[in-house]
């Protein structure tokens, strides 16, 4: 089963409030831990303040772009993982692990990710097949900074 765990933002994220050394030490013993459980299964990170990023809002063929911050911090995320597990009770057992990711109280939610067997009859073989060559071809342009995992961009259409 994948998942993904999502660390809620808080006010202090919000306000860009950086974390300390000593948690920095913490999650990536923290993550080490994922590793070698092989529980992490793909992409983590935290994010900066939605004051820094922008929404786009749908509407038919219409797109609005929406500067930051959003207003809500309660339904904003700071950051994340990808992990496989068994099931929930597992992953519910390894957030239970995580150092506090915040200063004060916080939240952790997990979110089941959606199997090809999800969809049903409305994912065709041919589908199927787009879908996992994109994911092939996205797996080989993965990087890893000197610090966080990132993404290579293409410059120039090869």
């Amino acid at each position: 089963m994948r998942v993904m765990v999502l660390v809620r933002a808080t006010k202090d994220s919000e306000a860009g409030t950086m974390p300390s050394t000593e948690l920095l030490e913490a999650m990536g013993k923290y993550n080490e831990e994922l590793v070698n459980a092989r529980i992490l299964a793909g992409e983590f990170g935290g994010l900066h303040p939605s004051s820094k990023g922008k929404r786009v809002a749908f509407d038919g063929p219409s797109r609005t772009v929406i500067d930051g911050p959003v207003a809500e911090t309660k339904e904003l995320v700071a950051g994340f993982w990808l992990w496989e597990v068994k099931d929930m009770a597992e992953a519910v057992e390894w957030v239970k692990r995580c150092p506090n990711p915040m200063p004060g109280q916080s939240e952790i939610e997990i979110r089941p990710l959606f199997e090809a067997a999800d969809f049903g009859e409305a994912l065709t073989p041919e589908v199927a097949e787009l879908h996992n060559r994109t994911r092939e071809e996205a797996a080989g342009l993965q990087v890893t900074s000197e610090i966080w995992p990132v993404s290579k961009r293409r410059t120039s259409k090869s």
